[in-house]
């Protein structure tokens, strides 16, 4: 009972710093792109950034330490359950925007560009 306990605890632990690691990294820059290397749909997101003159900063989960604890956070503020990869997630001006779906979805629907001028991420 008290090896379940310490493992709980371990494992809620290791969440909380997950969490802790993005909610910082999220906040130091105007747009934040949580990503793996060799994800297509990351490196589409990210051209699409370069592409309107806006430089995210990538991190690169599979490069980072601790990318497995920040990749369970970021699936539990999206709300995903289980193993699967949840990347791209972006954030702008410190919030959560998303996943590939949000982030296409506010670039076609023109909600895009204001939320990246409004973190100072755009100028134009």
């Amino acid at each position: 009972m008290q090896y379940q306990a310490a493992v709980a605890w371990g494992y809620m632990a290791a969440a909380m710093e997950g969490l802790n690691r993005v909610e910082r990294l999220a906040s130091e820059s105007a747009v934040v792109v949580f990503s793996v290397s060799t994800c297509c749909m990351c490196h589409a997101v990210k051209r699409l950034f370069c592409g309107m003159g806006v430089s995210p900063a990538v991190v690169e989960l599979d490069h980072e330490p601790h990318g497995d604890d920040m990749a369970r956070a970021l699936a539990r503020l999206l709300g995903c359950h289980g193993p699967s990869a949840v990347v791209p997630v972006v954030f702008i001006g410190g919030k959560l925007v998303g996943a590939m779906d949000r982030v296409m979805a506010a670039h076609i629907n023109g909600s895009l560009v204001p939320l990246l001028k409004q973190a100072g991420a755009l100028w134009l």
